[in-house]
């Protein structure tokens, strides 16, 4: 393998594709209004405590509404809901328009029919380049393992196989 400028971003952007990642959004009623996007670099942190992190881009508009809020949701879509993850991503569409959802009693909105979610507060931030990594606390959360995940890799949503 030869040598690779790391400051080449599409292929920077095409060698982190190659690490396979689950599909996440962010909720929370704001405004007494759903509010939510797609998060990138959904992973666990902790067991002990209960910890998990994403990042978000600084050029995010929604994240700046977002972060205010006391809680967040966060929802690991599943296999069947790659409408869901482009409409979430989109900065042009209502995202919550034919989406499923609930608010729990603190304001985080969970989609219907995931594969997992997490009801969280945030624990903390950290600048890290042209993104911010945010420390989530899990306070709830539940899964179904009978729904299999969305996955997205080499810049494109996928499936697994089973």
């Amino acid at each position: 393998m030869g040598d690779v400028q790391v400051h080449d971003s599409a292929r920077l952007r095409q060698v982190f594709g190659a690490f396979p990642s689950g599909v996440t959004t962010l909720g929370a009623i704001v405004g007494g209004v759903p509010v939510g996007m797609a998060a990138s670099s959904f992973t666990s942190v902790s067991l002990e405590p209960a910890l998990v992190s994403v990042c978000i881009a600084h050029t995010s508009t929604t994240w700046p509404i977002l972060q205010g809020a006391p809680r967040l949701g966060v929802s690991v879509l599943g296999a069947d809901q790659e409408s869901i993850a482009r409409r979430m991503a989109s900065r042009d569409l209502d995202r919550f328009e034919g989406v499923g959802w609930s608010s729990r009693d603190n304001g985080a909105v969970v989609l219907d029919g995931v594969s997992a979610w997490l009801d969280c507060t945030i624990e903390d931030r950290f600048r890290a380049g042209d993104h911010d990594i945010v420390l989530l606390r899990v306070v709830e959360l539940d899964a179904d393992p009978s729904i299999a995940p969305l996955v997205f890799h080499a810049s494109a949503f996928r499936r697994l196989e089973i």
